[in-house]
């Protein structure tokens, strides 16, 4: 099975380093590998392979992460994937309700 993946760049995201205490329960609940633990601090290593699912974000002790849970544009690349196409949830047309 293809590994799903989120449209690039709109992912909402953040991870504060300075906040981090490198516990590694992010990247333990990430359902997409989108953490690694390095030099005792989270790091982002494939940002657009989140689906904005939020377990990073309450499963953080310190509140270094801050992400816009929710579905997002996850029904796109589900449609995407399933029709074997490019996902597309109509962003490119400043649509403002999408992918918020």
């Amino acid at each position: 099975m293809a590994k799903l993946r989120y449209l690039k760049n709109v992912i909402t995201l953040e991870l504060d380093i300075e906040k981090c205490i490198g516990c590694g329960r992010c990247a333990e609940v990430c359902p997409h590998t989108v953490f690694e633990i390095e030099n005792k601090k989270a790091k982002i290593i494939d940002y657009d392979a989140c689906m904005e699912c939020g377990a990073c974000q309450l499963n953080c002790p310190t509140q270094a992460i801050k992400v816009k849970a929710g579905v997002g544009c996850v029904a796109a690349v589900i449609k995407g994937f399933l029709t074997r196409s490019e996902p597309t949830c109509d962003c490119s047309n400043n649509n403002s309700s999408c992918c918020s």
